[in-house]
């Protein structure tokens, strides 16, 4: 009997134990067995225990539409650090851009303004000019999120705006004394932080806030839980708590604090769920933690630290095993292993001037990142191949 003319569950089964180049070299047998070895369910399994190939801890598919061989084959690129570095955009003052990564659209903030650019879907790169541009801060925009059908920015001026993403209208939010550090929109829910040492929970519907919980102390970051029952923020650690602690949405009461051997100054410069239980956060202190709220508050479950002792201006996650970082010195991009204490790659991006990685962004075969003066891209899709 033949290989292919065994029963499709007995040959998934036994593809089940092969390992990635075993799996490649099996398919070059004959244009039956390449057909079905190509199958998503096939690399399922080992497309898991890769990094960044869109398959989620908990078994989601994040890119359906793109081949689970394809991103195993670019996930080899990113663990060896085999990418084409290019600067995508450049301005001529120092700015603090903010990106966000929505499907083919990147979202750019650039002073007061945001612009969204297409993302061409063969090479990665942004077409020059944006399809659209979201305004209104009479200061510069200092953070912003992205839903399926509203932007909502929170500026220097103290103001919050939500846009509406397809009929072009906004509306203009009460906001905050000071500047708007940190917001996040979920579900029709908005949290935002300020500088003025409050944290504020605004709704879609209503442009004043629905309530205001006193921090005492500076927020630099905000994240709203997955179930929209809670919220985390991250306040600059110049007072004697915790700079980490979860709210209740509800009831707008203290639920937990996060640590208890933060150093004085340690602050929180960004937040990232990658599950209802389950957080990254980075800042000051040069440290990645990873926080599980099914166990002890009182100490992260691992910690990864920066190896040149640069604070950490924010992170992203794939859901499953990687985490990229960006520094505070010379556009520094660190890419991390959760199953290894080391980081994995190193990316310098800025040699001349030195700069932070204020944002950065990624899919399976590219990585943004905005810095002071440029937004750049890794391309781990193309590598290291000439340009013809």
């Amino acid at each position: 009997m033949f290989l292919f003319q065994l029963p499709e569950v007995v040959l998934y089964h036994i593809m089940s134990y092969l390992e990635y180049k075993s799996l490649s070299r099996l398919s070059q047998v004959c244009t039956t067995i390449y057909h079905f070895a190509n199958r998503d369910a096939v690399w399922r399994k080992i497309a898991k225990e890769f990094i960044n190939t869109g398959i989620t801890r908990q078994g989601a598919d994040v890119y359906p539409h793109i081949p689970l061989k394809d991103r195993v084959k670019v996930s080899q690129n990113w663990c060896h650090g085999i990418c084409r570095k290019e600067v995508m955009l450049k301005w001529r003052i120092n700015l603090l851009p903010w990106i966000q990564l929505d499907g083919d659209v990147l979202y750019l903030s650039q002073a007061a303004d945001i612009g969204a650019y297409h993302l061409r879907p063969d090479t990665g790169r942004l077409q020059r000019i944006p399809m659209a541009l979201f305004s209104g801060h009479q200061e510069d925009v200092c953070r912003f999120a992205v839903t399926d059908t509203h932007l909502v920015s929170g500026g220097s001026d103290g103001k919050i705006l939500v846009h509406h993403r397809r009929n072009g209208s906004s509306m203009e939010y009460s906001g905050h004394n000071q500047e708007v550090n940190c917001l996040d929109c979920r579900g029709g829910l908005i949290v935002s932080g300020s500088r003025d040492r409050t944290a504020r929970i605004w709704t879609l519907s209503s442009n004043f806030p629905r309530d205001t919980i006193p921090m005492n102390d500076r927020v630099w970051s905000v994240a709203i839980s997955p179930t929209q029952s809670s919220f985390v923020t991250g306040t600059a650690c110049c007072e004697n708590f915790s700079p980490l602690r979860i709210w209740d949405v509800e009831r707008c009461e203290l639920l937990c604090c996060l640590g208890s051997e933060f150093r004085r100054g340690a602050g929180v410069l960004d937040i990232v769920y990658e599950s209802p239980f389950q957080l990254l956060t980075c800042g000051y202190d040069t440290y990645i933690r990873f926080w599980d709220l099914r166990l002890s508050p009182r100490k992260c479950v691992m910690e990864w630290e920066e190896p040149h002792d640069s604070a950490l201006y924010c992170i992203q996650t794939d859901g499953n095993h990687m985490i990229a970082s960006g520094s505070s010195y010379y556009g520094v991009i660190r890419t991390w292993d959760k199953r290894q204490t080391r980081c994995l790659e190193m990316f310098q991006l800025s040699s001349a001037v030195s700069s932070p990685v204020y944002c950065l962004r990624f899919n399976t075969s590219h990585l943004y990142a905005a810095l002071a003066t440029a937004l750049h891209s890794l391309d781990f899709k193309q590598g290291l191949r000439p340009r013809r």
